[in-house]
C-alpha cells in the first residue's frame, strides 16, 4: 500500500512539474512580432509582399519640400529637419510592414524574444549589421542609444525611457530590456527606436550639436551634400549592409535622391511642371483634376497615379489652444466649429471633391460609430461620466451647412453658444462681461498658401460674429519654435494616425504632454477620460477590447472640440515622371509616409 501511494505521489509531482514548466518555459526567438496574433509572413519569407524583389537599381530623382531646414539631426527637438531624412539614413532593430496593422520583422536584429506577458524583450543583433562608415553595430551602441534618446533626445522618446526598468547585454549579440509597467506595446516600441553610434556621440553634446554633425546611421542612404535651407543630396550606399536581408529586398532602389526646398507650394508646383522635381503628392482634389493638364502630362512624360488606402483620416484642421482664454471654454470652441462654413470653403478650394474628416480615426475600422455609444464603449467611459462634454455618449456630429456663403444657421448657433459662455455683441464687437473684446490670431507658416486661403475665408464669418480675428504668418523656423512652446491661439494642425495606435497617443493628447514643450498635444488636452482610454487601449489583451478602447478615445477627442476639421484624403494622389514605377501589389497603408521612394524604382526604358 505504501509503495502504491508513493508511485501515485510521484506521478502527481511529475504532472505538476510539467504544468509548472509549461508556464515558465523560456520564450523562443522569433523572426517578427505582432501587437495581436502572429505575423502574416513566415520565418523564411523572401520579401515584403508589396515590393518587387528583383526591382532594378539605378536612377536619380528629386523630391520637393516647402519651407527650409537648419538641422540634419532628426532625433532632437532643436531645429527644423527634412521630414523624410530618418527614413533614408537610419534604421531600428525591427522594421514595420505596411501591409499589416502593427507587425515588425527583423532589421538590425535577426530575432526578437518576448514572454507571454511581454514584461521584457530580448533582441539578437545581426552579425553583418554595420553603420555607413563600416563599423559594426554592437550591443553597446544599442544600450547607449536608448539611454541617449531617453535623456537628450526629442521628447517623443522620453515616454519609453521612463517605462524601462533595465537594459543589459545578455550575450555577444543580445540585449534584454525589462519594463516597469504592464504595457504590451512596449516590446514593439523598443524595436522601433533608431540606433545611433556610441563612438560618434559618447563625449558630445547630442541635443545641441551643430548642423555639420550629422548622426551616423545604418540606413541605405547617406547625406553626400547639402546647403542649409536649400537642398539635401542623398546617395545610396554601395556598401549598404542590409541589401539582401528579406525585409530590405526590393527596396531603396534609386541611386540618388535629392530633397529641394521651395518658398511655398505654388513655387514648388511650378518647379514640378518645369521638370525640376520628379514626383509630387497632390492634396487638393480639384487641383488634381483641373490643373494637372500641362504639356508634360499631355506628352506622357508625367503620369498621374492614384493609390487607395485603409488608414485612418487622422486629424487636419485649425487647432485651438485650450491653455488660455477664450478656448479653455468648450462652448467657445463649439462656436468656432459652427462658424466654420466647411461645405462652402471645401467647394471653393477643392470643388467639394474631398469628404470632411468626421473624427480622428474616420475612414477606418477604429472610428467611433455614429449615434449613441455601444455597450463596450459606454462601459469604458462610465467612470469618467462627470468629466465628459455634452454629446460624448449620445453621439457628437460636426455641423453641416447648406453650402451657401452666409451660413446663417451656423452663425446663429455660434452666437447662442457665445452668449452662454458670457460673450455678447456690443456695437458690433463681441465682448465679455468685463468689456474685453473677443480677439485672437491664427498662426500660419508663410509658405502655407492653402491654409492661408482657408483662414481668409474663415475670417469673413468671424467678422460677422464681431470677433477680432487676424492671420499671423512667420517663417518656418519661427513657426516651429512657437508651436513647440504652444505660443499661439489657433494654428494649423496635422496628425497622421495608424491602424495600431499605442503609446504615442500619450504624446499626442495625454495630460502629461499638455505642458511638455515639443509634444504634439498642441491643443493642451488634459482630460482624465482621454488618459483613461489610452490606458485601456494599451492594456487590452485582444483585438476586440483594443478596438472598443480606440473608438472610445476617438469619441472623447472628437467631442472635445479641440480642432476644426478640414477634409480628408481617402486616396493618395502622386504625379511623377514616367520612368518611376511602383509594384502592382499595394499595402493597406497605401502610399504611406515613405512608400514612393522606398519601394518604387527607375526604369529608363
Amino acid at each position: 500500500m505504501t509503495t502504491n501511494f508513493f508511485r501515485v505521489l510521484e506521478r502527481i509531482i511529475a504532472t505538476c512539474m510539467v504544468i509548472l514548466w509549461a508556464g515558465i518555459a523560456p520564450a523562443e526567438p522569433q523572426h517578427g512580432i505582432s501587437m495581436y496574433g502572429t505575423p502574416d509572413l513566415p520565418p523564411d519569407f523572401v520579401s515584403l509582399p508589396y515590393t518587387r524583389p528583383d526591382a532594378p537599381k539605378g536612377g536619380r530623382i528629386t523630391l520637393g519640400n516647402t519651407g527650409g531646414f537648419d538641422s540634419l539631426n532628426p532625433f532632437v527637438r532643436k531645429g527644423t529637419v527634412p521630414w523624410q531624412l530618418s527614413f533614408f539614413t537610419h534604421e531600428s532593430l525591427m522594421g514595420r510592414s505596411w501591409d499589416e496593422p502593427f507587425t515588425l520583422y527583423g532589421l538590425l536584429a535577426e530575432s526578437i524574444e518576448v514572454p507571454d506577458d511581454r514584461s521584457w524583450v530580448e533582441f539578437k543583433l545581426r552579425e553583418e549589421a554595420k553603420f555607413s562608415d563600416g563599423s559594426p553595430v554592437s550591443v553597446d551602441d544599442v544600450i547607449f542609444t536608448y539611454e541617449l534618446l531617453g535623456t537628450e533626445g526629442h521628447p517623443k522618446y522620453h515616454s519609453l525611457a521612463r517605462q524601462i526598468d533595465s537594459i543589459a547585454q545578455t550575450g555577444p549579440r543580445t540585449v534584454r530590456i525589462d519594463f516597469n509597467t504592464d504595457n504590451r506595446e512596449l516590446a514593439l516600441l523598443a524595436g522601433m527606436r533608431p540606433i545611433l553610434s556610441r563612438a560618434q556621440w559618447h563625449d558630445r553634446d547630442f541635443a545641441n550639436a551643430p548642423l555639420v554633425d550629422i548622426p551616423l546611421g545604418t540606413g541605405p542612404y547617406v547625406v553626400s551634400d547639402y546647403e542649409a535651407g536649400r537642398f539635401v543630396q542623398l546617395m545610396r550606399n554601395p556598401n549598404y549592409w542590409g541589401a539582401q536581408i528579406p525585409f530590405r529586398r526590393g527596396t531603396h532602389n534609386f541611386d540618388a535622391i535629392k530633397l529641394d526646398f521651395y518658398g511655398d507650394a505654388a513655387v514648388l508646383f511650378e518647379a514640378f511642371k518645369g521638370g525640376d522635381i520628379s514626383a509630387l503628392r497632390e492634396f487638393n482634389a480639384e487641383k488634381w483634376v483641373t490643373q494637372y493638364d500641362f504639356p508634360a502630362i499631355s506628352r506622357g512624360d508625367i503620369v498621374k497615379t492614384e493609390i487607395a488606402h485603409q488608414k485612418p483620416s487622422g486629424m487636419t484642421g485649425f487647432v485651438m489652444n485650450t491653455r488660455k482664454p477664450p478656448f479653455d471654454d468648450w462652448r467657445v470652441r463649439e462656436a468656432m466649429i459652427q462658424a466654420f462654413n466647411f461645405e462652402y470653403i471645401n467647394d471653393t478650394l477643392t470643388g467639394g471633391a474631398q469628404p470632411r474628416i468626421t473624427s480622428y480615426f474616420s475612414n477606418s475600422s477604429l472610428a467611433m460609430h455614429t449615434g449613441p455609444a455601444d455597450a463596450a464603449v459606454s462601459a469604458l467611459l462610465a467612470p469618467f461620466a462627470s468629466s465628459l462634454l455634452p454629446d460624448t455618449l449620445e453621439g457628437y456630429e460636426l455641423p453641416k451647412t447648406d453650402g451657401s456663403a452666409r451660413n446663417r444657421k451656423g452663425i446663429r448657433k455660434a452666437m447662442a453658444l457665445l452668449a452662454e459662455a458670457g460673450w455678447s455683441p456690443q456695437d458690433g464687437v463681441m465682448r465679455n462681461a468685463d468689456g474685453q473684446p473677443l480677439k485672437f490670431s491664427i498662426l500660419l507658416s508663410q509658405n502655407s498658401s492653402e491654409n492661408i486661403a482657408i483662414a481668409d475665408l474663415y475670417l469673413a464669418a468671424l467678422t460677422r460674429l464681431g470677433i477680432d480675428a487676424s492671420i499671423e504668418t512667420t517663417d518656418s523656423a519661427q513657426y516651429t519654435a512657437r508651436t513647440n512652446t504652444f505660443d499661439f491661439d489657433i494654428t494649423i494642425y496635422r496628425r497622421a494616425l495608424s491602424l495600431s495606435p499605442g503609446n504615442e497617443q500619450r504624446f499626442y493628447w495625454g495630460s502629461e504632454a499638455a505642458d511638455q514643450p515639443g509634444s504634439r498635444n498642441w491643443m493642451g488636452a488634459a482630460s482624465p477620460a482621454i488618459d483613461g482610454m489610452i490606458e485601456a487601449m494599451l492594456s487590452a489583451t485582444d483585438e476586440t477590447d483594443f478596438n472598443a478602447a480606440v473608438r472610445a478615445l476617438d469619441r472623447v477627442l472628437t467631442s472635445g472640440r479641440y480642432v476644426i476639421p478640414f477634409w480628408q484624403f481617402t486616396t493618395g494622389q502622386i504625379a511623377h515622371v514616367k520612368e518611376m514605377k511602383h509594384p502592382d501589389i499595394l499595402p493597406i497603408y497605401g502610399d504611406g509616409p515613405n512608400f514612393m521612394p522606398e519601394v518604387w524604382w527607375y526604369d529608363p526604358s
